[in-house]
């Protein structure tokens, strides 16, 4: 394995390490979408207990192993969620994601329907 191949390794297990802090405390950083909301707070609360403990990460859904996006089954109704990496300012995108010192994660859940 080449140095490069072993930075872009390295690299993608900080990302998912640090996305995988976000996913599994629910606190700032996370938005759930009106759809998501509107289902009630019972369901909100399975929903965000799901992601928590979302572990499928297949190489044709996750194809850099950054494990930033999951789709699951919840009461009835198919979710998604997504990490989007921002500066500190929440205006651009991050210029280095796997620096948590210049990056701001914010996980959206949703319903599939409102993709």
């Amino acid at each position: 394995m080449s140095t490069s191949d072993q930075d872009r390794e390295h690299r993608a297990a900080t990302i998912a390490h640090l996305n995988d802090r976000l996913r599994l405390s629910p606190a700032p950083g996370w938005m759930t979408t009106s759809g998501v909301q509107a289902q009630g707070a019972v369901f909100v609360r399975q929903a965000i207990l799901a992601v928590g403990s979302f572990n499928d990460f297949p190489a044709d859904n996750d194809p850099y192993g950054e494990r930033d996006f999951g789709a699951f089954e919840s009461g009835g109704e198919r979710l998604l969620w997504k990490i989007n990496y921002y500066d500190r300012e929440l205006r651009n995108a991050s210029p280095d994601p796997a620096n948590a010192s210049v990056t701001r994660r914010v996980l959206t859940l949703m319903l599939a329907s409102e993709y």
